[in-house]
């Protein structure tokens, strides 16, 4: 017999680094999850990423057991990566902080794809540049489609 979700917690947690202090202690004990527990589960499974923002879903059951989702970095922080910069602009209209070029934007479209309700690569590509010219990064050069 299937377990009864209870619920879904959203957070986003550096890769490698997760422990009890909030957001992650506070979310879990809530429930009644084994915060311990999820720490040593997370931090295993994200080494590899170390230091990166991951989202992760955690789904917990009536029975006090979960399971867990990490997703990719959200695609500002990708872009942040790439772009070398610590944060967006403050007027992405006016004023622009960085350019990127299609091709690194071909890369986190790929990166990002299975977390994406896109279908093509090139609808991603076009969200992706979405988020960038909202930070106020600018796409040289004509879209490839």
């Amino acid at each position: 017999m299937a377990k009864e979700v209870a619920g879904l917690i959203k957070l986003q947690i550096k890769g490698g680094a997760a422990n009890p202090s909030p957001p992650v202690g506070p979310a879990l004990g809530s429930k009644g999850i084994n915060i311990m527990d999820f720490c040593k589960a997370f931090n295993a499974r994200t080494q590899e990423k170390a230091g990166k923002v991951l989202p992760v879903v955690i789904t917990y059951y009536t029975d006090k057991s979960y399971d867990f989702i990490v997703k990719t970095p959200p695609v500002a922080v990708q872009l942040m990566e790439i772009a070398k910069l610590k944060g967006g602009s403050a007027e992405p209209n006016r004023k622009k902080v960085a350019e990127i070029s299609w091709e690194q934007v071909r890369t986190i479209a790929q990166d990002k794809m299975p977390d994406l309700n896109c279908f093509t690569i090139e609808a991603a590509m076009k969200l992706v540049a979405g988020t960038a010219r909202s930070m106020g990064i600018t796409v040289k050069g004509d879209f490839p489609g």
